[in-house]
C-alpha cells in the first residue's frame, strides 16, 4: 500500500521492520514473539509520544540552576485491549513507567464478528489525559471502534490509537467511527480474507503472544 490514509501514521524504521519479519514466521516461538513485539513497542512509543507537551521547570544540576523541559499535565494513560493489547502495554510501560494503566475486555462474538465487552478498568480524569490505546492488530476495526467508544463515556478526548498491524478494512471502519483519533501503526497489510484474519498478518496475536495456539 503506496499511499498512507489520511489520520494514519506508519511509523518505517528498519528496526520495526527487521523485528516484524521475524514476528511474521509462523514457526517464531512464544518467548521470542513477546520479546520482540515488546521491543517494537518502545521504538513506535518514542513516535507515538513525540507531540507530547512540555512545560518549563527550574531545576538545579550539580553545577548550577537552569530551566529545563518536563512534561505537562497529568499522566498520560495507556489503554490496553485485552488480552493481546498486553503485549504492546507492556513494553510502553518500560518506556513510560509513570503512566497510567487502562484495561478494555472485549471478546468477538463468532456469529457476527461483533465485539462484546466483559471487562472495563480506567483512571479517573481522563478527559485532562492524552490516552493511548493499543491492540497489536487492527481488522475489522470492530474491537477498536468498541473499546473507543467506550473510553470516550468515561470522559477521554485525546485518544490516539497504536497497532502493530492493520487492514485497510479496519483502517477505513475506525476512521469513518472515529476520526478524532489518530492511528499509528507499523505496518499496512493488503486486505482481510474470509476468516477476518489480515493478510499476510502474521496470525492471532493472542494466540502468538500467550503461547495458546
Amino acid at each position: 500500500m503506496l499511499n498512507t490514509p489520511e489520520g494514519v501514521t506508519l511509523i518505517n524504521h528498519p528496526l520495526i521492520k527487521h523485528k516484524l519479519t521475524i514476528m511474521r514466521k509462523k514457526d517464531t516461538p512464544s518467548f521470542l514473539f513477546r520479546m520482540l513485539l515488546k521491543e517494537i513497542s518502545l521504538l513506535m512509543g518514542y513516535e507515538v509520544t513525540r507531540s507530547l507537551p512540555v512545560q518549563q521547570v527550574e531545576v538545579e544540576t550539580p553545577i548550577t540552576t537552569m530551566q529545563s523541559p518536563k512534561l505537562k499535565g497529568r499522566k498520560m494513560c495507556i489503554f490496553s485491549i485485552l488480552r493481546a493489547g498486553e503485549g504492546l502495554a507492556q513494553g510502553l510501560l518500560d518506556l513510560i513507567p509513570s503512566a497510567k494503566v487502562g484495561h478494555v475486555g472485549l471478546y468477538r462474538d463468532p456469529n457476527d464478528l461483533h465485539a462484546v465487552e466483559y471487562y472495563f478498568k480506567s483512571p479517573a480524569h481522563l478527559e485532562e489525559r492524552f490516552c493511548l490505546v493499543v491492540d497489536p492488530m487492527l481488522a475489522t476495526g470492530n474491537s477498536a471502534i468498541t473499546a473507543l467508544d467506550r473510553i470516550k463515556r468515561a470522559g477521554a478526548r485525546d485518544i490516539t490509537f497504536l497497532c502493530l498491524l492493520a487492514a485497510p478494512e479496519g483502517i477505513a471502519a475506525l476512521r469513518k467511527a472515529h476520526p478524532d483519533v489518530e492511528i499509528y501503526t507499523a505496518a499496512i497489510d493488503e486486505k482481510l480474507n474470509e476468516k477476518s484474519y489480515i493478510v499476510p498478518g502474521l496470525g492471532d496475536a493472542g494466540d502468538r503472544i500467550f503461547g495458546t495456539l
